[in-house]
């Protein structure tokens, strides 16, 4: 098996958000570092060489294939600043409706710049997938 690239590091997050190049992705990432900070209750660190992510927990597949990885995290890529949402979508529905333009994939949603989506929803967002994922987390544990 393959081992997982995106792995916790000692990278500092401020040069690293301090490096990016466009203004206007660097003061948005810098604002959800904060908002991911404030929700999650923890300190950001680098995973791999672009993400930030904030707290971890340990999944196991249904395949078998098991690891380590954040709670929460972002990325301020080129095209868009991609925020992970860990839970997925499928239970946020209502959220997406009101959050303003984005896309997402499975776990991923792209903005383009924050002033595209209502802040309070996106807070309100990464906060649930924090509470769902730390459940599950929890409950994994109970049953080792």
């Amino acid at each position: 098996m393959a081992e997982l690239k995106t792995k916790k590091n000692r990278g500092s997050v401020t040069a690293f958000l301090n490096a990016v190049e466009d203004n206007q992705r660097r003061a948005d990432s810098k604002k959800i570092a904060k908002l991911m900070r404030e929700v999650t209750g923890e300190r950001a660190s680098m995973w791999g060489e672009s993400i930030v992510g904030y707290g971890s927990y340990h999944y196991k597949y249904a395949s078998g294939r098991e690891g380590e990885t954040f709670v929460a995290g972002f990325s301020p890529r080129k095209q868009a600043l991609t925020l992970y949402i860990m839970a997925g979508f499928s239970r946020y529905d209502d959220m997406l409706a009101k959050l303003g333009k984005f896309k997402h994939g499975k776990s991923c949603l792209y903005i383009k710049k924050l002033t595209d989506v209502d802040m309070d929803v996106l807070r309100e967002l990464v906060a649930a997938s924090v509470k769902h994922v730390r459940a599950m987390d929890k409950r994994a544990k109970k049953e080792s």
